[in-house]
């Protein structure tokens, strides 16, 4: 009896309990139902009108006038955005930060005939990158020059300036340009330019990349370059420059890349350049009237030297035991020069040399490679067209062909050293021109960049089988 009477209660206490959850549930629902009514739909970032207006404004000056921004992308930096624009917030407000303009996609922004600049371009004051790519041809009519003044509205934002292949964008560089401090990298390359590099230029001391390429610039390099001691690459190659190179140069001790090819500089290499130490790849080539020789330089300061091409430069004299010092370098090229003298055998002790050209100059003794240097080599070794030079036939085993171009040397008995490869040769490569500022090697070093492509390759393979 008294079990029943206990199950019963118990069956009622759970009837209850359950009763109080389904309360509970329902009124939960409703609040947060309510809660749910209640709680605002986030508005969107909004953009000031002033600075949408001049978003449109510029594009317009760039693309023509048929352009409407205002119909076409209402919301630029939101639900519409337009190819080449980017933006940022800013205390709660869209702000263009970035603008490209040129055919860089299908569908990015493409300059009119009458392509130029308005002033409202410096109303965008925080622009971080600002970059034109084939905007301005020879087809602009009238035309177009870079603003020389208002860069002072970007001094604490703008970060990249970039022109390349604009043929139609002449005028000089503006000295202006140098009040914009925050300049990481500026760029012009293929443009259509004249006129000296502005002093002006030294003043961007955050600069890391210095590119004023293939643009007609004549003059020579401003002293104040060595103010910029942050620079990382210095690229002035392709242009009509010219005198001394700037003792000031030295103070640039963090860059990696200089190249000044195809110009016109004067006075020899200077002293001041040992003190580059950071230096990986210098570049000077096709600059016949530089003259001078190889012992300005100490070159055991520069222990980072992977590249050195000196070829068509006018170089005098004899090859310095101290380029043996240089145990990082993989490419020495010295030729077309007036050097002379006996070339140091050792030379091949150098651990990471894998191509050297030292044919057109007037080299004069015996060449002391063996064999192994030659196949090593292959055709990133020249040596021709120095008639007073001679191999070793003791280092050359029978049946194989001494170095292109080279005579054998009088009273010398060929080895007999056993069967190996031949030394690939299948003829000169007079181009000793390197492209090495744009990461591609020249013609010369062809070979050296297929072996590494088939051993990638077959390493390729071998992890697929593998796996």
């Amino acid at each position: 009896m008294l079990a029943r009477e206990a199950r019963q209660l118990m069956e009622r206490r759970i009837a209850l309990l359950l009763v109080l959850l389904l309360v509970w549930l329902s009124n939960g629902a409703q609040l947060l139902v309510k809660t749910e009514e209640a709680a605002p739909t986030p508005a969107p970032a909004p953009m000031e009108t002033r600075e949408k207006q001049a978003l449109y404004s510029v594009i317009q000056s760039f693309v023509g006038g048929s352009w409407n921004g205002s119909v076409l992308y209402p919301d630029p930096c939101g639900w519409t955005p337009i190819q080449g624009v980017s933006c940022d917030l800013f205390k709660g407000v869209w702000y263009v930060t970035s603008l490209s303009i040129g055919p860089v996609l299908d569908n990015s922004l493409q300059c009119a005939p009458d392509a130029n600049f308005t002033p409202t371009l410096f109303e965008l004051t925080h622009l971080k990158s600002l970059s034109f790519y084939n905007c301005f041809s020879l087809n602009t009519r009238p035309a177009t020059t870079i603003p020389s003044s208002g860069w002072d509205t970007f001094a604490v934002t703008l970060e990249t300036l970039e022109f390349r292949s604009n043929p139609g964008l002449t005028g000089p560089l503006p000295a202006g340009l140098g009040m914009v401090k925050s300049l990481k990298s500026l760029v012009f390359v293929g443009n259509g330019l004249s006129g000296e590099i502005p002093f002006e230029i030294g003043h961007l001391v955050n600069l890391r990349r210095l590119v004023i390429s293939t643009s007609g610039l004549t003059g020579s390099i401003p002293t104040s370059i060595g103010g910029l001691t942050s620079l990382l690459k210095l690229d002035l190659s392709h242009n009509l420059l010219q005198g001394n190179l700037p003792t000031e140069l030295g103070n640039l001790k963090t860059l990696n890349l200089m190249d000044l090819r195809n110009n016109s500089f004067t006075g020899g290499l200077i002293p001041s350049m040992q003190s580059m130490v950071s230096l990986q790849d210098l570049l000077l080539s096709n600059n016949p009237l530089l003259g001078g020789t190889l012992t300005t330089i100490g070159w055991s300061n520069m222990v980072n030297l992977t590249t050195l091409d000196l070829s068509s430069t006018g170089l005098t004299g004899s090859i310095p035991d101290s380029l043996l010092d240089l145990k990082s370098l993989r490419c020495l090229a010295l030729d077309n020069n007036h050097l002379s003298g006996n070339v140091p055998q050792n030379l091949a002790t150098m651990p990471n040399l894998s191509a050297l050209y030292i044919n057109g100059n007037n080299f004069t003794g015996k060449l002391g490679f063996s064999q192994d240097f030659y196949e090593k080599l292959g055709r990133r070794f020249a040596s021709w067209n120095n008639p007073s030079l001679c191999y070793s036939a003791t280092e050359i085993s029978e049946g194989h062909d001494g170095p292109v171009g080279v005579q054998k040397c009088t009273g010398d008995k060929e080895a007999n050293i056993g069967l190996r490869n031949k030394v690939d040769r299948s003829g000169p490569d007079v181009n000793s021109s390197l492209l090495v500022s744009f990461g591609i090697p020249g013609n010369r070093v062809g070979g050296f960049w297929w072996l590494v492509l088939a051993q990638e390759l077959v390493a390729t393979f071998i992890l697929v089988m593998v796996l």
